[in-house]
């Protein structure tokens, strides 16, 4: 089973692509998490996209895609992963089944995770990091117990610079035009399924498993 997850941020698609790909031992694959290892690591990919995230830019589509590329081909013979937030726009869909054709892989489905900008911005805000051992809060779903304290090390929290509400507003803007085309591939090769994620975590959870076992029972 191959699927990919699209949604803006803060639809939650992060959260759910963690618990499926642990329930299902399935390779969890996302772009960001990619290329900050390969640039930790100091592949010679990675190498030449950190030229481009040094300077602010934009790492260019083919790089991307051969990034993905060799983290798929890493993953050996158990041939299901999960695609979180990547592709990002039509250029990059094209490429990815090049690359997973070439790599025998059949893509199954698209979630395409459905959010309002309330509530990505109410998410988005509100989250917190601790900057020691990584651990994740929200002052609304999982607050720490002593405010603005990891739980974990005492740490002070701390939240990314872009996690305030002109930034996250910008990033739904660029996402929406970003991915009009992208939907619209999907949707035209039969791939996309619209998932509500306003709900609540359990309840997207559950749609999507199911909808991942019917999947199942058809192939």
């Amino acid at each position: 089973m191959n699927i990919i997850f699209l949604g803006p941020p803060g639809a939650g698609k992060g959260t759910q692509a963690d618990a499926i790909s642990k329930e299902r031992g399935m390779a969890h694959i996302s772009t960001g998490d990619m290329l900050r290892t390969a640039v930790e690591v100091g592949t010679p990919l990675g190498l030449r996209a950190m030229q481009y995230m040094e300077k602010g830019l934009l790492v260019p589509d083919e790089l991307v895609v051969d990034i993905v590329a060799e983290r798929i081909s890493k993953n050996g013979q158990q041939k299901s992963i999960i695609l979180d937030g990547f592709p990002r726009n039509l250029n990059q869909a094209k490429a990815l089944d090049e690359t997973l054709k070439s790599l025998s892989y059949k893509l199954d489905a698209v979630f395409c995770f459905a959010v309002s900008e309330e509530t990505a911005i109410a998410r988005l805000t509100g989250r917190w990091m601790c900057p020691g051992c990584g651990a994740n809060y929200h002052q609304k779903y999982m607050p720490p117990q002593q405010q603005g304290k990891c739980d974990k090390c005492g740490k002070t929290l701390q939240q990314r610079p872009d996690d305030n509400e002109k930034t996250v507003k910008e990033r739904l803007k660029v996402y929406k035009k970003q991915t009009a085309d992208l939907v619209n591939y999907y949707e035209k090769k039969s791939l996309l399924r619209k998932v509500n994620a306003d709900r609540e975590v359990k309840e997207v959870y559950e749609e999507v498993t199911k909808a991942l076992d019917l999947l199942t029972r058809e192939k």
